[in-house]
């Protein structure tokens, strides 16, 4: 069994070769002093404590699991030992602030990290993946004596942190939560209720857990505009504990290295964080930020399976390929039978693509946050908004689906637990999940987004990636005609919705993979544009998996919009 090892310098040409990340975050102050030797010396770095420290570990989080016992998690060996290296050494503070403790590095290079930590080890990087947001809802929607109690222990990591949502009888619908918070008299609340799917809601990793819980108020209106945010720790700062009780773990398909709890708040001593009423808005910095690192958590998983698969068809020999003549002799690697090599090439394809979206969009999120200029940070805006739930749906999708594309290379092999394939198929499901349904993801983006305001900000969007892609290849024109294609299909949308309000709900997929194809087009033109001469290994490594999305992948664009027109004229 093969062991996931980040390779580091495929990233690094991504980010410094396809998307210009050093000049374009030098332009900012902030990171005036950040340039490629520094964001190389990190990712090296960063590289070598995931395929040492943390990848090792991923085998016995799966078998032995996260154990509870009388309310309390003992993690799986080894898991406490290398969070608290992960904390020490500063892995988690990447991005926060100096003056929070952190490092002050761009957001990029922390998307970078929890890729790879995702593809080694996704149930021990479970627990600090809440970590970023958290620490962006303390920064931005707490009180100052909050902040001094919390905010430099979540931004180190020193502290780790939950995010409590779900309860039985409200998931995706949070209107219909139920948690109650009843004000005291010294100005503080007391929270009860239950919690479930809460995940790292106990653990023995670190010595605090803060909890941030969405609850109702008893004056307050039903629905979502109800709720409000409130910090409930394990311990408080005079070192008593609080009355949050774990009453179970989840027996789960995958993930066992992650304890995924049912909380109980027993009338729990509390702060509010921000308004009362504003819940949401407080917790959605949280839920932002982990849709993104959702998207990047499929990214790393299909690498990992990409990586195990590959491996195995280097290594193992089946009947003769095609082309190869009819002779006996010695049979051939299954690498070189056309059947796995559509596999291998297409898997290939995902990766690359999403990691040019993905660090794309992390730089996004630095101009968001240090950029000077107005328009700039507009734009970033615009891009965040719309390719993240894009990024979220597909590629924990394809981390699922493909995944299981690249147990079929190892045969029978693949669903025995001796290679490791399996756990990969299994742990990868949920991200289809949770962070928001990939349903949801794709409502989100052509309700809530296109066609709030006619399809004003997609098609601006599209001018953008438009404008970039190179001049005069064959493939920039197909790229072109596609972004034609999707602004005429936008378009049919939203004269339909109108005579058809459910109509958008229906296509809301669909539209969702056709703009998904088009950013994955826009992708691999950018990393075609990288690749030269003095590129290492340039055919096997980067032309073969551009050849395959073209051929495998991209076609499905012209299914989606046939069904869309379909629908679009049904209403009609």
């Amino acid at each position: 069994m093969n062991v996931y090892q980040p390779r580091t310098e495929d990233m690094q040409f991504v980010l410094s070769r396809v998307l210009n990340a050093p000049a374009q975050l030098q332009a900012l102050p902030a990171f005036a002093e950040v340039d490629s030797d520094l964001m190389q010396q990190v990712l090296g770095e960063a590289g070598k404590f995931v395929g040492e420290v943390i990848a090792p570990l991923n085998r016995d989080g799966d078998e032995i699991g996260a154990q509870w016992k009388d309310g309390a998690v003992t993690m799986p060996p080894g898991f406490k030992a290398a969070y608290q290296a992960f904390w020490q050494a500063g892995w988690p503070a990447l991005a926060a602030s100096a003056e929070d403790g952190g490092q002050g590095l761009p957001s990029v290079l922390e998307a970078m990290l929890y890729e790879m930590l995702s593809a080694a080890n996704h149930g021990w990087t479970m627990a600090p993946g809440l970590l970023h947001g958290a620490y962006e809802c303390i920064k931005h929607h707490a009180s100052d004596e909050l902040k001094a109690q919390y905010l430099e222990k979540v931004a180190t990591g020193e502290w780790l942190a939950t995010m409590c949502l779900t309860e039985p009888h409200a998931g995706s619908d949070l209107g219909l939560a139920a948690t109650r918070a009843v004000p005291l008299p010294d100005g503080k609340y007391a929270v009860s209720g239950t919690k479930i799917f809460i995940s790292g809601g106990e653990h023995d990793l670190t010595d605090n857990i803060v909890h941030l819980v969405l609850a109702r108020l008893p004056d307050a209106p039903p629905g979502p505009k109800g709720l409000s945010l409130f910090l409930v720790p394990k311990f408080y700062p005079d070192g008593s504990r609080s009355r949050v009780h774990c009453d179970r773990i989840e027996e789960k398909m995958g993930l066992h290295g992650s304890p995924t709890c049912v909380m109980r708040f027993d009338e729990a001593v509390c702060a509010i964080v921000g308004e009362p009423g504003k819940g949401l808005n407080a917790m959605f910095v949280m839920m932002n930020a982990a849709r993104l690192h959702v998207a990047l958590q499929g990214i790393g998983l299909l690498d990992a399976a990409w990586q195990k698969a590959d491996a195995y068809a280097q290594e193992r020999r089946q009947m003769r390929a095609p082309g190869k003549g009819k002779s006996a002799g010695e049979a051939d690697l299954i690498g070189e039978h056309p059947a796995m090599r559509r596999i291998l090439d297409t898997q290939r394809a995902w990766v690359d693509s999403g990691r040019v979206l993905a660090y794309r969009t992390a730089l996004e999120l630095d101009l968001i946050k240090h950029s000077q200029d107005a328009a700039t940070q507009a734009a970033a805006q615009r891009w965040c908004a719309l390719v993240t739930p894009v990024m979220k749906s597909v590629f924990t999708h394809q981390a699922f689906h493909g995944g299981s594309d690249c147990l079929q290379v190892f045969g029978g092999h693949g669903y025995v637990r001796e290679w490791g394939i399996e756990q990969i198929v299994r742990d990868a499901r949920v991200a289809m999940i949770y962070e928001g349904t990939n349903e949801i993801q794709a409502i989100d983006l052509l309700v809530r987004k296109v066609l709030a305001d006619g399809g004003t900000s997609m098609n601006t969007l599209l001018d953008t990636i438009a404008a970039d892609l190179p001049k005069g290849a064959k493939a920039s024109t197909a790229a072109q005609a596609r972004i034609q294609t999707l602004r005429a299909v936008t378009a049919q949308i939203v004269k339909a919705a109108a005579q058809d309000a459910a109509l958008p709900y229906r296509v809301a997929d669909d539209y969702l993979r056709a703009v998904a194809l088009v950013l994955m087009d826009w992708a691999w033109l950018r990393i075609e544009s990288g690749v030269d001469a003095d590129t290492p290994n340039a055919q096997a490594r980067w032309l073969a998996p551009a050849k395959a999305l073209r051929s495998w992948v991209l076609p499905e664009f012209q299914m989606r919009t046939f069904i869309i027109v379909q629908q679009c004229m049904a209403a009609a």
